[in-house]
């Protein structure tokens, strides 16, 4: 319990550090001479004075309550002026600000709403929180609630886990690469443990087939989050895909969970009439 404690103060400390802006490595898109030299030129022209004063007045309310900013305006423009350019040059389109998607969960929502240095931190970090949980869940269903110091040591560690893994990437250096390889030997971890004990379980629990199929769909899906191509319809990226493909997958871990919690009552009440 205490090193529970311990860890989920050392996770608070950190989340409250996430407003801190760190280093990160840009996209290859935010590299582009071409790119650097319109942004350049775009706020020289339009982000101070009168252009200033005439682009707040011109900007729609939504916008301004996100915090839109005219920098942004101008990143947003010449993000589009190169990817026209690399089209029209036969060239392939370089990924620009880490993502160009649409997405459905909350705060990876608020942060493609408005890309700030907060909201994508959060997306990031809680998006490692939902797999650990994923493991965490997996060890408690499959190692037994009867084990309960286990499922608190383990917890603990997932918990200083995530806590370091935090700490890196506010305190040290924001980096995609180390985030996606991190989160991906997670998955791997998830979906072996859990295809383990599907087909260990397969003939007295039918409904294990689809905790397995989840697990095996997801990881293809997470295929999709190493791509990099242009946006179909420049609206749906590799990752905004991952995001949709998901939605039915949630639909049918929730239709395990119900069967499985079912199973689980029938059988305590079983042992509870043998007793």
């Amino acid at each position: 319990m205490a090193a529970g404690g311990a860890a989920r103060a050392a996770l608070l400390l950190l989340l409250g550090a996430v407003a801190a802006p760190g280093p990160a490595r840009g996209s290859q898109g935010d590299r582009e001479p071409l790119y650097r030299e319109c942004l350049g030129r775009c706020e020289r022209q339009n982000c101070s004075g009168a252009a200033l004063r005439h682009f707040r007045a011109r900007q729609p309310l939504y916008m301004g309550l996100t915090g839109w900013t005219c920098r942004d305006d101008c990143k947003y423009e010449c993000m589009w002026l190169t990817v026209r350019l690399y089209v029209q040059g036969g060239h392939r389109v370089p990924q620009f600000h880490g993502k160009v998607s649409l997405n459905a969960w909350f705060w990876s929502t608020v942060f493609h709403t408005r890309d700030t240095a907060v909201t994508e931190k959060l997306d990031y970090f809680c998006a490692s929180a939902v797999v650990l949980h994923s493991v965490y869940l997996c060890c408690v269903r499959t190692l037994g609630l009867q084990r309960p110091a286990l499922i608190s040591i383990f917890r603990a560690f997932l918990l200083l886990f995530l806590a370091c893994h935090i700490s890196y990437l506010t305190l040290v250096r924001f980096d995609y690469g180390y985030n996606m390889a991190a989160n991906a030997a997670i998955g791997l971890l998830n979906l072996a443990w859990w295809l383990r004990w599907c087909l260990r379980n397969r003939p007295r629990l039918p409904h294990v087939w689809k905790c397995a199929a989840v697990v095996l769909l997801l990881q293809a899906l997470a295929l999709l989050e190493l791509l990099d191509f242009p946006p179909v319809f420049w609206v749906l990226d590799a990752h905004a895909l991952w995001h949709i493909g998901t939605i039915p997958l949630n639909v049918l871990f929730y239709s395990f969970l119900v069967d499985d919690s079912l199973y689980l009552l029938k059988a305590n009440s079983d042992l509870f009439k043998v007793d």
